[in-house]
């Protein structure tokens, strides 16, 4: 039995970037206290640099309800970056359809003999790539706002072993993120987190995952779990430096939404990668 996680607000300054390496590798250095993260070294700071050091503290604290708005807000940014994402950036991943698609530009050039259609062949090859990207994303993001993205108290605050987190910034919701508990298999998964565009590089990722390894700590978790779909490589960076192994990964994996058509298949593509990260064994 899990004991839930203690009403509780994390101070944080943030002096480092995002997706720079944590040092060691045990559990005893990926979890430390906020202040012996970022510790100032000044022995006296002066009074413009203790206004200076305030105003650009981050907090993570347990969402409440108002924050839902600006949570919902944040969520969306996030989801909606892949669209682009996965329909580009994503082609880079996938060799096969690369295949696939010059292989269909050298047909339409030997059925039409027309040198401005096959011109303009990898244009709407992208073109179908972007609609169907869009066509997934939004309906995985429809999904979300209807399951526990439209209940956060319901899915995450209430029950036993799981949580919500907010990092406030000057006042403002800047960055959300989730753990929800495994009861059956001791771990505990990362989900949800995302940070406003406007407040990147300022190492606000790295707190809120942090946040959510020492609250499986606390809770006596074995192990944190993820799961992602990210294009990007700061992202996959940014949980190795939290310590984080890649133990998986599938390019065969189905969002909700997704109808499996032909046509589906072949311009929306997307990797789905798993992370662990083993506090203690069982």
């Amino acid at each position: 039995m899990h004991c839930s996680s203690p009403k509780m607000v994390c101070e944080t300054k943030i002096v480092a970037d995002e997706h720079e390496p944590i040092s060691g590798t045990n559990k005893d250095s990926i979890i430390i206290s906020s202040s012996q993260m970022w510790t100032s070294t000044s022995s006296s700071p002066s009074a413009h640099e203790r206004k200076v050091e305030k105003r650009d503290r981050v907090f993570i604290r347990d969402f409440q309800h108002s924050d839902h708005e600006e949570v919902r807000r944040i969520f969306n940014e996030g989801i909606m970056e892949r669209i682009p994402n996965s329909a580009f950036r994503g082609l880079k991943q996938q060799t096969q359809i690369q295949f696939i698609y010059a292989l269909l530009t050298v047909m339409c050039y030997v059925m039409t003999k027309s040198f401005t259609l096959t011109f303009c062949m990898p244009f709407i090859l992208m073109g179908a790539r972007y609609y169907y990207s869009r066509k997934v994303i939004l309906n995985y993001l429809d999904c979300a706002l209807h399951t526990d993205m439209a209940d956060i108290e319901e899915y995450y605050m209430k029950p036993t072993g799981s949580c919500f987190w907010v990092a406030v910034l000057q006042g403002q919701v800047v960055g959300i993120v989730a753990a929800q508990g495994r009861e059956d298999e001791n771990t505990v998964e990362l989900r949800r987190m995302s940070v406003d565009s406007r407040f990147r590089g300022k190492g606000i990722a790295k707190a809120l995952g942090r946040r959510v390894l020492e609250f499986a700590m606390l809770n006596n978790y074995s192990a944190v779990v993820l799961g992602t779909t990210a294009v990007k490589m700061a992202a996959h960076k940014l949980y190795e430096s939290l310590g984080f192994r890649r133990v998986g990964e599938t390019d065969d994996h189905k969002l909700p939404g997704m109808t499996g058509s032909t046509l589906e298949r072949l311009f929306f593509q997307i990797r789905y990668s798993r992370y662990q990260l083993q506090l203690h064994e069982e």
